[in-house]
């Protein structure tokens, strides 16, 4: 008998590493420590930044940031232009890479990249936002409105924490306002209350895929009586052509218009990135980024203290009835909504609910949980839609459900100097069950200074708008780390306000954890081959 022994440490670290998968090893005899994970940076990190605006006054802004501290001495961070597939009628891509070429790209300001050639991520074509330095942002930008999606991957040192913020400028027109969108990483399943089909509204979700082989996409949108009747497009079978992307109008895909949907995006075959943009006719209009994972509980931080109306919509996949209660996380503790203590969800349906005077000048968080607390109880997603301004000066933003911050998450684009008619950025930070402290970390600008840090403490139950320190002698954009140091957990957004003739406009990114390490266990064991002869 001859016997070879494989061991399987250093592979399991290498694959976790560059994946973001934890291999966990089969639970052996020996002491616990023997299985203990250890946390290692990622080696390879992939984004996707949707397509822009089709608006022909619309200016666009990308932002990218690495934090210090990343693995080795060379690696590189770019995103390159993707192609523009189907028509957004809701037949999906036509399976030829390449098609509708987008020629917009952008130009970058820190002279870092070029302009887009519209054939996706292909040898030969220039970056339209490439990094160089770890802790130093770089920014791009752009008025075509033929500016295309971009896709990339960062590795080495650029990829533990990349960050990547696509900040839009809308003057005039459905959607005029501020969309802000961070770009995000390519998955299977994507959940998004909220979004709409009624008449003022077009919402597109937008389907971009990183790689080099097609994907198969199915879109099913559920109303308050389950899943929506299929319209004159059809949601099924979407091919999304290799580093392409294909943007799909909503309302195409059911029979009648529909107020308040949720959208549920899932890849046969692939992987997609995937983000709604929605543009109503009178109130403005922004990105909605995906919710968190289904859980029992949800937590929409970073609601602003002057809302002049907040619209909460929630979804209970599968067939259980959801009861939840509801609560906001204010400055001084949490409180309950007057008439909206609780709320019954139906199963595989949309419930909306309209909470006009929620936040009573006091910005906040507003957290959703299982009214009986039990261990068994439905999951949700939900989302909210926040208006401020009133009459013919509203916009609007919308606020996911957000998963905790249990590391470090960073936003980027925040102006060292706001321009007239503009304030700085704020940060919503919540701890809706301990107090907790965190760090909160301004980068050097995009045209330098050096790095401020600050320390914040935050009570149970409550939320705190908090103003980020600046650069000291920053100059351009700069990006805000936070750091979750001790306590429980941590939920947190950035608000971004940019007054535009009269018109609060503003947008909100949620902040979840990074993914800038993975949990990667030691193997219990080594892999015995037995060859008998």
């Amino acid at each position: 008998m001859n016997r070879t022994l494989i061991g399987l440490g250093g592979t399991v670290v290498a694959l976790a590493a560059v994946t973001g998968v934890a291999v966990v090893a089969a639970p052996g005899d020996g002491d616990a420590s023997a299985t203990a994970a250890a946390h290692k940076p990622v080696e390879r990190t992939t984004l996707v930044c949707p397509q822009p605006s089709s608006s022909d006054v619309a200016e666009t802004t990308w932002t990218a940031f690495t934090p210090k501290g990343g693995p080795g001495k060379k690696g590189s961070a770019e995103l390159h232009p993707a192609a523009r597939a189907g028509d957004g009628s809701g037949k999906g891509g036509s399976g030829k890479d390449g098609d509708d070429k987008d020629k917009g790209g952008g130009k970058d300001k820190d002279g870092n990249a070029g302009k887009g050639d519209g054939k996706g991520q292909d040898a030969g074509s220039e970056p339209v936002v490439s990094s160089t330095t770890p802790g130093t942002p770089v920014t791009a930008e752009t008025d075509s409105a033929e500016a295309p999606a971009l896709v990339g991957t960062a590795d080495g040192p650029f990829a533990p924490g990349w960050t990547v913020q696509q900040t839009t400028t809308v003057s005039a027109g459905a959607g005029r306002g501020l969309h802000g969108a961070a770009c995000s990483a390519p998955d299977t399943s994507f959940w998004f209350p909220g979004a709409s089909t009624a008449a003022g509204r077009q919402d597109y979700v937008h389907l971009t895929n990183p790689d080099n082989s097609a994907a198969v996409v199915d879109v099913e949108l559920y109303g308050k009586s389950g899943k929506e009747k299929a319209g004159a497009g059809s949601g099924e079978g979407i091919t999304v052509p290799p580093r392409s992307s294909v943007p799909v109008l909503l309302s195409t895909l059911t029979a009648k218009p529909v107020t308040n949907v949720t959208v549920h995006v899932t890849a046969r075959t692939g992987r997609v990135g995937a983000q709604i943009q929605a543009a109503d006719q009178k109130a403005g209009g922004d990105w909605i980024a995906p919710a968190d994972d289904a859980q029992p509980r949800a937590v929409l931080p970073g609601i602003p203290k002057d809302a002049s109306s907040v619209r909460l919509v929630v979804f209970a996949p599968g067939s259980r009835d959801a009861d939840l209660k509801v609560r906001l996380a204010g400055e001084s503790g949490a409180i309950t909504p007057a008439g909206s203590e609780s709320l019954h969800v139906r199963g595989g349906m949309t419930t909306a609910v309209d909470l006009d005077d929620l936040t009573k000048g006091e910005a906040g968080s507003l957290v959703l949980s299982p009214a009986d607390d039990s261990s068994d109880a439905p999951r949700i997603v939900a989302a909210v839609r926040v208006t401020r301004g009133k009459g013919s000066k509203q916009e609007t933003a919308f606020i996911p459900s957000t998963a905790p911050l249990t590391h470090r998450a960073t936003v980027v684009d925040n102006p060292t100097d706001p321009e007239k008619g503009s304030s700085a950025a704020h940060l919503a930070l919540s701890a809706p069950d301990e107090g907790a402290k965190v760090r909160v970390t301004a980068s050097a600008g995009s045209g330098g200074g050096s790095p401020r840090s600050t320390t914040v403490t935050l009570k149970a139950h409550t939320t705190k708008d908090v103003l980020p320190p600046r650069p000291s002698g920053g100059k351009g954009s700069y990006a805000v780390t936070v750091e979750r140091l001790s306590g429980g957990p941590v939920f947190a957004s950035r608000t971004l306000a940019r007054e535009q003739d009269g018109v609060p406009a503003f947008t909100v990114q949620g902040m979840p954890d990074d993914g800038s390490t993975v949990a990667v266990p030691h193997a219990a064991q080594d892999l015995s081959v037995l060859n008998d002869e």
